[in-house]
């Protein structure tokens, strides 16, 4: 195990009813906070590609992924034996098309569609936390997310 791990994150989202964006969140298997579906770099998968399969595997969803990350956050990972290691995490915006109703991790994980705003009050990572507002502020102002729009106009 590294001394720092390198992870990657999708961070699935969609327009509400009156246009705004809502953020789609899973509850982490160990201690049910509310998290982004998250993972380890995978052998032979960009990054962008592996944060997608975490986002079908972890929350049932699917859909169009950027290749450009929208930001980096960082949290201490508790591995089984108690150690500790710290963790830096790619985060790459995707728009959710389809929500699967099973799912590789369906019976382990719950998955809930939140406003920016709350889904910032439910992480623990500041830094996380941070990134969300400012999808609450303006999320079509993110450069990452533009890109992807772009790319799927």
């Amino acid at each position: 195990m590294p001394d720092i791990g390198e992870q990657i994150a999708a961070l699935p989202m969609r327009r509400g009813d009156k246009g705004e964006v809502k953020i789609l969140m899973v509850t982490s298997r160990d201690t049910g906070r509310w998290v982004m579906p998250k993972g380890w770099h995978m052998d032979g998968k960009k990054p962008w590609a592996a944060a997608a399969i975490e986002a079908l595997e972890e929350a049932g969803a699917v859909g169009r992924i950027g290749n450009e990350k929208i930001g980096t956050y960082r949290y201490p990972k508790i591995l089984a034996d108690g150690r500790v290691i710290p963790c830096v995490v790619d985060v790459y915006p995707m728009f959710v098309d389809e929500l699967l109703r099973n799912w590789k991790e369906r019976g382990q994980r719950k998955r809930k569609w939140f406003s920016p705003k709350a889904a910032a009050k439910r992480v623990d990572e500041a830094e996380l936390a941070e990134m969300l507002l400012r999808l609450h502020r303006d999320p079509f102002k993110e450069p990452a997310v533009q890109t992807l729009m772009k790319r799927h106009s």
